[in-house]
């Protein structure tokens, strides 16, 4: 704690530049190849240590965020205790900012956060694998937010690519109102399981890139499940559409699983600009101005 007050940890949201679907394991899970970054828009998780494990939410959106009890970062803390002996845990108070089942992996880097914090507090390092193992047992979308840094993921989410080094990319994020189930979307893909498709995984963005060639390989990149989730809820192709009409948009493609949405700039200003006239626009739609990095 700093001044006696607990300390604050950073839940950024998760964005997909790309989301390949490369087919459905036999195991149930579908085979993905994605390439993620995290905006510089964030949920907040304050935490002090404490004898009993407890959690209490706050913010525009806590709300839409379920039960306390149900929450993924009392699951990441009870993983995590069920991994480490005699792991302190304490009194955890999130700040709920990001929408809920939105495609922005909100819920997973809050319970990421929550590790780190518990991490910290029981003198653990960073790179303990039990961290990891507890992620995984959270979520799909947990051990890449544990080191929130733009890299590829494959598989369900658990092979987890190098750091890349992304030149920070202007941003605006736009979240229609919808509320989008992930399994919903992924059945509407109607795969059966074992089946493969002949279809090339994301691209590779080369390491040092600048902002053109960063994008340049993300056009030659898409986001599979786009058009199932647009069926269900139509909302995210007027999203889609109001964001194209955007100045100075350079692309535009779904995160996740949806309903968010993304749109790439050349520079800080154009996406100001553009998130303020979508704002006018769209009044009762989530919108952020942000860096994607």
């Amino acid at each position: 704690m700093a001044n006696g007050l607990p300390r604050l940890w950073r839940a950024p949201a998760k964005v997909n530049l790309t989301l390949h679907v490369l087919g459905r394991r036999t195991d149930g899970w579908h085979e993905l190849d994605s390439v993620v970054a995290f905006a510089g828009c964030c949920d907040r998780l304050a935490f002090e240590p404490a004898d009993a494990l407890s959690l209490t939410i706050g913010g525009p959106t806590a709300a839409a965020a379920g039960p306390t009890d149900d929450n993924l970062v009392v699951r990441a803390a009870r993983a995590l205790a069920e991994r480490v002996p005699r792991l302190r845990l304490g009194r955890f108070h999130l700040l709920k900012v990001l929408p809920v089942a939105a495609g922005l992996g909100g819920g997973s880097s809050d319970a990421a956060a929550a590790l780190r914090a518990l991490a910290a507090a029981n003198g653990l390092a960073p790179d303990d694998p039990r961290l990891f193992d507890a992620a995984a047992a959270v979520g799909a979308d947990v051990p890449v937010c544990l080191d929130p840094r733009a890299r590829p993921m494959a598989g369900r989410g658990e092979r987890l690519g190098p750091a890349l080094r992304l030149p920070p990319l202007p941003a605006v994020l736009a979240n229609p109102g919808a509320a989008v189930a992930t399994p919903a979307v992924f059945a509407a893909l109607g795969l059966e399981r074992g089946a493969f498709l002949d279809a090339p995984p994301a691209p590779r963005l080369e390491a040092g890139s600048d902002a053109a060639r960063a994008l340049q390989a993300l056009k030659a990149g898409r986001n599979d499940l786009q058009a199932s989730a647009m069926r269900i809820a139509p909302a995210i192709g007027d999203a889609l559409a109001a964001l194209t009409r955007l100045d100075g948009v350079r692309l535009v493609r779904m995160s996740g699983s949806g309903a968010t949405c993304f749109a790439l700039f050349d520079d800080r200003h154009a996406a100001a600009r553009a998130a303020r006239a979508l704002c006018a626009a769209h009044p009762g739609w989530w919108v952020c101005a942000t860096y994607l990095r």
